[in-house]
């Protein structure tokens, strides 16, 4: 018997996911989990659970390939960029269209997506087929992207403008402080902040993603050979800034 549309009761087992498989307790029991990780409550899970099916997974199963995540990774990125707009639209009212459009574009890419993902720990929860697995699928900035754009639209879907409005907004917040409080050079203040420690930070390029056409960049940062933050970015330079505002928030919470 399915449960009603209410508040969160656990899943019976014969539960179905949005492809009609019966989803199974581990799997409902690892939904329920990333649910805690992500701040919100499902209605219908199986929308959470069909928002976590890459297209490798579903083609390999036979199944339709709108059954994979990318309706709601299209759904997902309208909502993120009026949600955006929308904060940074109230944030600051003496801002012209220019500034605004740019803090945007700093909220809603590749890299800041792919940030809010690994902290959630999104890669560990997607469904991916052999190849993709094989491939490191769930390390890939652009795919982590994706899967953020598209919770967010299974949310919206699920609880509406209100609820995905809230959960954007915190996922999103740090980036947005950072943004307030001190614009563009992170790697400036965390220097200042390192020399009165008297050390300087080293960078380094980790890894690359992607095509050649359309890399991501992965940098660390260090000081006194421990590691203080890492960032993602379509440049290296980008890329660096991320690591070193990464490094910040560590050395702001207490972390450092």
């Amino acid at each position: 018997m399915r449960r009603p549309k209410r508040a969160l009761p656990p899943l019976p087992p014969d539960e179905t996911g949005a492809v009609g498989e019966v989803l199974s307790q581990e799997r409902l029991a690892k939904l329920a989990a990333l649910e805690e990780r992500l701040g919100v409550r499902f209605r219908d899970r199986s929308l959470l659970d069909l928002a976590l099916r890459h297209g490798s997974f579903s083609h390999e199963r036979g199944h339709d390939p709108a059954k994979s995540y990318e309706r709601l990774e299209f759904l997902g990125d309208a909502v993120l960029s009026l949600v955006v707009a929308d904060d940074l639209y109230r944030r600051n009212p003496d801002m012209d269209e220019g500034g605004l459009a740019k803090n945007r574009s700093k909220l809603v890419n590749e890299g800041a997506l792919a940030s809010v993902a690994r902290r959630l720990n999104l890669g560990d929860y997607l469904m991916l087929g052999r190849g993709e697995e094989k491939g490191g699928g769930r390390q890939r900035a652009s795919m982590l992207a994706d899967s953020v754009e598209s919770v967010i639209g299974a949310v919206y879907v699920d609880s509406g403008y209100g609820v995905v409005h809230a959960l954007v907004i915190r996922w999103l917040g740090e980036l947005v402080e950072d943004i307030q409080r001190v614009g563009d050079d992170f790697k400036s203040q965390l220097q200042e902040r390192l020399q009165r420690r008297r050390q300087m930070p080293k960078y380094r390029i980790a890894r690359a993603e992607g095509p050649e056409h359309a890399r991501t960049f992965i940098a660390v940062v260090e000081a006194a050979g421990k590691p203080l933050g890492e960032g993602s970015g379509q440049s290296k330079k980008e890329a660096e800034q991320a690591a070193a505002a990464d490094a910040l928030r560590r050395f702001d919470s207490g972390g450092q």
